[in-house]
């Protein structure tokens, strides 16, 4: 539940005190911010600020979108646009092309956050059954407040539905052996994906969790040391072994071996790495069978190999 970073989209520069409750709280002052090249500034309002066991959670309103900002480093963790489009234009999207490659059974989305990913899957798949985990009460009340969580809460004409489940999704005491036809993965703290999946036996118990045929699709986030150019960005790593420079999806294919795929979004929707487990799907097959606006991004998968 990370995007890295804003790109395209501002970069709020949010320094607040955060309250401990905020039962009785009232919308805070009007605030501005600036555009990441800051060419042009872009005002905003802070609807919550408040520090949960787990979280800093803060939601701002622009005029054009809602954002959920996380933890100290105030990344954007979902976002909700009022144009009506569900579309982000970021990785959330790409989770969308998961169920044509899946046996008929619900969805797992760990780290639901605001419902970015859950809310254009149900507008795509509106039959499908999904059921997002979240670790933190407090984030998921707000989101329902501020970011319609609940509205994906109510079946839809075709009775697909989100159910939500407040509790740890990495908990061994979760008893959903062969449960999930899918397993989207979005789990991150402090800006990184968190420590627990790097390794190899977390991964092993969640594809336990899987029905036969069964998949996880997972945000690995970008290479934390990857070279910067002349003009201030990444110097981009796109040959087929790129993937190796990614501690997360190293340790997939550990796991995994020979059952990894990989991709990277492009510069403009964030520069993360995305993995999917299995047998490398028939891109010709799943491009025609995903929305146009997907299909060429799922052409774009590769398998895992070393050299």
């Amino acid at each position: 539940m990370f995007v890295n970073p804003f790109l395209k989209k501002p970069r709020f520069s949010v320094s607040l005190c955060l309250k401990q409750n905020d039962s009785d709280e009232k919308q805070i002052q009007q605030e501005s911010s600036k555009e990441v090249d800051e060419e042009e500034e872009e005002k905003y309002w802070v609807l919550t600020a408040v520090r949960s066991r787990y979280n800093e959670i803060v939601i701002i309103d622009t005029l054009a979108s809602r954002y959920l900002l996380l933890d100290s480093t105030k990344n954007v963790h979902s976002v909700i646009n009022k144009n009506g489009r569900n579309w982000t234009g970021s990785y959330w999207d790409e989770f969308a092309s998961l169920p044509p490659i899946i046996p008929n059974g619900p969805i797992a989305i760990y780290g639901l956050g605001g419902g970015t990913a859950a809310r254009l899957i149900l507008e795509l798949w509106p039959s499908m059954q999904l059921e997002g985990w979240e670790i933190d009460e407090i984030l998921i009340e707000k989101s329902r407040d501020y970011l319609g969580l609940s509205e994906l809460e109510k079946p839809t004409s075709k009775g697909g539905r989100l159910c939500v489940h407040v509790d740890d999704a990495l908990s061994p005491s979760q008893d959903v052996s062969g449960r999930y036809a899918g397993i989207i993965v979005d789990l991150f703290s402090d800006g990184k994906v968190l420590d627990q999946l790097q390794q190899v036996p977390i991964w092993l118990d969640l594809a336990s969790r899987l029905m036969p045929n069964g998949r996880i699709m997972v945000n690995c986030a970008g290479i934390e040391t990857e070279q910067v150019a002349a003009n201030g960005k990444p110097r981009l790593e796109l040959g087929d072994s790129a993937w190796m420079l990614n501690s997360t999806i190293k340790i997939l294919a550990e796991a995994f071996p020979g059952q990894v795929s990989w991709k990277r979004t492009p510069d403009s929707q964030g520069l993360n790495f995305l993995a999917l487990t299995g047998d490398l799907p028939d891109l010709s097959d799943w491009s025609n069978e995903v929305p146009v606006r997907l299909s060429e991004a799922v052409r774009q998968w590769k398998l895992c190999k070393t050299s």
